[in-house]
């Protein structure tokens, strides 16, 4: 396969409509879950990126059978089956927190040892957050540097179900935590200081196996699953919402109107359009037929005048990974965004604060970096510059958008961070109107 590392955007309205690839949250989870089952599990629509590649491997390398190829709408479809076992070698999650985290849930359960590594933005990212609960339910965990950041070893079996307390709301401690519960003598809960995705819980349900969940005043979340077979059930994935992020932003920002189909429209992955609604943009929601127990929608985000706000709280963790784009809806706006109780940036695929602030600095624009958010002036448009993605997806996608409303062409290095979420980006991007040069390439 042939990987984009630097390319040329140039300013131009991006208009028409677009299919973006599979849920990866939800693709993970697929595969996962699949496995767990026993049964062969018809999986279908699955992103074709390098992260869910490397959960699939990683899997294959467990034990189980995954069978899968490109269909017709250019996702992944096929097969997956268990039983799950100690894996004869490394588990090499490439450049996915999720399947690193996610996975060591499973391994927990496991009889036997489990390693688990990456590569070298992900051999950076915290495991102590997982390693945590795993240890209280009775798995013998180890990584390098103190125990904080991978290679994690998981020495599993023998589990018991607990009640955790996670000081973040986050949707991958959840997972992890409520995957490993599948396997402890027990019911296992996980509370947390905000919802957050609630994937796992859904896919578990969907194949039959009940999980209770309570919100409390306070906004408080409790989420309990106690042990239980799993029935095969076919699993479909729908569009990724955090990809489709990008053409809604470049729709209200351009003159005319981007249409996304067929997303996944869990109200904990629709915080980008939520937060767009109140900047004031022009969006059109078509609800269609639920699937795999997710609501399903299109969008349609036209040319807006768009105020500025600030976002907050629930707010964040519903958008956590669209906040890399939606800093460029803010510095269009007419007031600004101002983005609080998102440290969690700060340790993603980058530095997303630290990465974005360089991001906006390289295309003239202000960006004041906050320890757990940022602030981003409005009335601001994007110069012409050079922009480094810092091995961040997200980062360099926002600076290729940002490149259609800017006064002049943008450069970006590192692009060939896009093909571990998003392979057919540029393709995307040139269908809608965009103009692109390829600068180099490797294969």
């Amino acid at each position: 396969m042939t990987v984009v590392e630097r390319v040329r955007v140039h300013p131009g309205t991006l208009a028409g409509t677009v299919r973006v690839p599979g849920d990866k949250s939800l693709s993970h989870r697929a595969l996962m879950l699949g496995a767990l089952v026993g049964e062969r599990v018809e999986v279908t629509g699955l992103a074709p990126s390098g992260d869910v590649a490397a959960t699939a491997g990683a899997l294959r390398t467990m034990g189980a059978t995954v069978e899968l190829a490109l269909d017709a709408a250019g996702g992944l479809s096929g097969h997956v089956r268990g039983p799950l076992r100690e894996p004869d070698d490394v588990l090499d999650c490439g450049n996915s927190g999720t399947s690193l985290r996610l996975l060591a849930g499973i391994a927990a359960g496991l009889d036997g040892v489990s390693v688990l590594t990456g590569d070298a933005s992900l051999r950076r990212r915290p495991v102590d957050r997982i390693r945590r609960p795993l240890e209280a339910m009775g798995a013998r965990i180890d990584a390098r540097a103190g125990a904080t950041v991978p290679p994690l070893v998981v020495r599993g079996g023998a589990l018991r179900g607990i009640r955790y307390d996670s000081p973040v709301a986050s949707a991958q401690v959840k997972s992890c935590v409520l995957l490993a519960g599948l396997a402890a003598d027990g019911p296992t809960t996980v509370a947390s200081p905000l919802r957050s995705r609630d994937h796992t819980e859904r896919m578990l349900e969907h194949l039959g196996l009940p999980v209770a969940s309570v919100t409390t005043e306070d906004g408080r979340e409790e989420v309990t699953v106690t042990p239980g077979p799993l029935r095969a059930a076919p699993l479909a994935v729908t569009g990724d919402p955090s990809s489709g992020a990008f053409w809604m932003v470049a729709g209200a920002l351009g003159d005319d109107a981007v249409s996304v189909t067929d997303l996944n429209a869990n109200p904990t992955r629709f915080g980008v359009v939520a937060t767009l609604l109140e900047l004031g943009a022009d969006v059109t929601l078509t609800q269609r037929g639920p699937r795999t127990g997710e609501p399903v929608a299109d969008v349609r985000v036209a040319a807006s005048e768009l105020a500025g706000g600030v976002l907050a709280g629930v707010g964040v963790v519903d958008a956590l990974d669209e906040l890399p784009i939606l800093a460029l809806a803010g510095a269009r706006s007419r007031d600004g965004l101002e983005v609080r109780d998102a440290a969690e940036l700060r340790v993603k695929e980058s530095d997303r604060i630290a990465s974005l602030a360089a991001a906006f600095r390289a295309l003239g624009m202000a960006f004041e970096e906050r320890d757990d958010g940022y602030l981003v002036p409005g009335g601001q448009r994007p110069g012409p510059g050079t922009v480094d993605a810092a091995g961040d997806h997200r980062i360099a996608m926002t600076a290729a958008i940002a490149a259609t409303v800017a006064t002049g062409p943008v450069e970006i290095t590192g692009f060939g961070a896009v093909s571990s979420s998003y392979p057919s980006f540029l393709d995307d991007l040139a269908a809608l109107g965009g103009r692109v040069e390829v600068l180099a390439s490797r294969t």
